[in-house]
């Protein structure tokens, strides 16, 4: 029986395209946003050995195996057959590269660990709502719950959770506050909105 031919893809020159914008394109610098991997990116080397070399991983897939559920049973079966209790898998061992600019992935480490501005806000609406009850009824989340102004039906435990969340949000409950005047400004000329700026909160 005769081979099957192969079927070569006809190559065209297309107009359309200008080829050294193309390849200066391809050469061209990744856009990197983070400070850390731009200031010790290497333009010569490609993008897989930058990050070698940087200690991070270019393909999480490869770097992390996650083993089939196949191979586990595999290994088991074997296991199993042979008696044996372990098993050392016996074969050359490859080499760890050691990262020559580790100080790249431990200064994103340390950015990743440092602590965050809270920028969590209710909406206006909402905040709105919950004053409304805090002030008709204080802590008495039942008869909340069996306001006529609650339209979606929440439960007394849903306005319990939402307004120890607008309590836990200082720049919102704070204001709130300052309106209701259980907190009192040192300077009454100024607004709230004017410390909020000094005070950066």
């Amino acid at each position: 029986m005769p081979k099957v031919r192969k079927v070569h893809r006809k190559k065209t020159f297309k107009v359309n395209i200008n080829r050294k914008k193309l390849r200066n394109k391809l050469r061209k610098l990744p856009a990197i946003t983070c400070p850390q991997v731009k200031e010790a990116w290497e333009k010569t080397r490609s993008t897989k050995s930058n990050l070698t070399q940087m200690g991070l991983a270019y393909d999480a897939n490869a770097s992390i195996k996650i083993p089939s559920t196949k191979s586990e049973m595999l290994k088991k079966a074997k296991l199993l057959a042979s008696g044996a209790l372990v098993t050392a898998s016996v074969g050359p061992k490859k080499k760890k590269r050691v990262a020559k600019k580790n100080s790249v992935a431990l200064a994103l480490e340390a950015d990743a660990n440092a602590p965050r501005e809270r920028m969590f806000r209710l909406p206006s609406g909402q905040v709105q709502f919950l004053t409304s009850m805090m002030d008709k009824y204080g802590e008495d989340y039942q008869s909340m719950a069996r306001d006529k102004k609650n339209y979606y039906q929440l439960t007394w435990k849903q306005l319990r959770a939402k307004i120890n969340t607008f309590k836990g949000i200082p720049e919102q409950y704070a204001e709130y506050l300052v309106n209701k005047g259980e907190i009192v400004l040192d300077d009454d000329t100024q607004s709230f909105k004017d410390t909020k700026r000094k005070l950066k909160i």
